[in-house]
């Protein structure tokens, strides 16, 4: 940029004028350098976000399901036994063969059957996300073998909607019908508000986190708040393919909450001195699935979503994810003291 001083007075190198003039141009070329290694940060950023992609990729996992709701709900007298031989692990020993029969023939399983049916005619797109998450774990973990993966129904138990064992993972189906079905119709509005077809491959991606994720037992609310954030930021790495609001099980709405408040959230929980207390009333306030965060303001609580500690958590493990050069694996053995004490946390305002 040249500038060219035709009035005599603004070509006085000491006039206001001309300062102003050099200040703007200063303030004009670091812009133009802010953005220029914005823009090289961001190709490199891409760069390696297209390398990683390219290499998970090539893992290139096979992912077979086992619809075995299908298959039991097709069973009969005939069929039994084969079905026992095959998947002796889905039958208890305590329940003779007239039992799963009857069971077979009962009017509202079947009814169950055919709504399972209906939202899960194939399983080819929930069987290419579960590809997918085996395929971003193998990567972190090489020691990962993807295991059997079974589909079921459970009578709408919604507190074991996914099971996962060393060689197998159970997903029962009849949890994911949407959440306005009418088998939920007695569920509260906040534990039904992720049972659908979307969230299959995001509660297996939990299941997983559990397994791979090691911390001493939660004593603090900084101590569950670390947990559960290690368990999303676990998801921000094997289920990218989701969004935010999909991996915390929030509505775009009540993320876009949480986003806006996180500030005055962080706030409330350091002026009142929650952080490291061991209140056992705080998990329930703070952490546990529930229609609200219990700040007990007036006007503040029925418009927040709940598990508020659990998103605080999930972005303190990720500023010490930017700020550490630490793996994922590492990171998931880090104590809660590691974590906090090595980062700089500062909330979007």
């Amino acid at each position: 940029m040249k500038l060219i001083l035709r009035n005599s007075t603004f070509a006085n190198k000491n006039t206001p004028y001309t300062q102003l003039i050099k200040i703007y141009a200063v303030k004009f070329y670091m812009k133009k350098l802010i953005l220029l290694f914005g823009a090289i940060l961001l190709m490199i950023s891409c760069k390696k976000e297209d390398q990683l992609v390219s290499e998970i990729a090539k893992i290139n996992l096979d992912v077979q399901v086992e619809r075995f709701d299908k298959l039991f709900a097709e069973t009969n007298a005939s069929k039994l036994s084969d079905l026992k031989r095959a998947y002796p692990f889905m039958f208890s020993e305590k329940f003779k063969d007239s039992f799963w029969l009857a069971k077979v023939n009962d009017t509202l399983q079947k009814q169950l059957f055919s709504e399972v049916s209906k939202v899960f005619p194939d399983f080819n797109a929930t069987e290419a996300e579960i590809e997918s998450l085996f395929n971003h774990i193998k990567y972190y973990f090489e020691t990962f073998n993807p295991p059997r993966i079974i589909t079921t129904t459970s009578d709408v138990d919604y507190r074991n909607k996914v099971i996962v064992t060393d060689t197998i993972a159970i997903i029962a189906l009849d949890n994911y019908l949407g959440s306005e079905h009418e088998f939920y119709g007695n569920i509260p509005n906040f534990i039904k508000a992720d049972f659908k077809k979307e969230q299959v491959v995001v509660d297996l991606a939990t299941e997983y986190a559990k397994k791979y994720l090691y911390q001493s037992q939660n004593k603090t609310l900084l101590d569950e708040m670390i947990y559960y954030g290690k368990q999303l930021y676990f998801k921000d790495m094997v289920v990218p393919f989701k969004s935010e609001a999909q991996r915390i099980a929030y509505s775009e709405k009540e993320l876009e909450w949480a986003k806006i408040n996180e500030n005055e959230i962080w706030r409330y929980l350091v002026e009142h001195e929650l952080l490291f207390s061991t209140d056992s009333k705080l998990p329930v306030r703070f952490i546990n699935p529930a229609p609200f965060t219990k700040f007990y303001i007036e006007g503040i609580d029925a418009d927040s979503p709940g598990r508020l500690g659990q998103f605080i958590g999930w972005q303190m493990v990720r500023a010490y994810m930017e700020q550490n050069n630490v793996s994922l694996k590492e990171m998931l053995v880090k104590s809660t003291e590691d974590i906090f004490n090595n980062t700089k946390y500062k909330p979007k305002r």
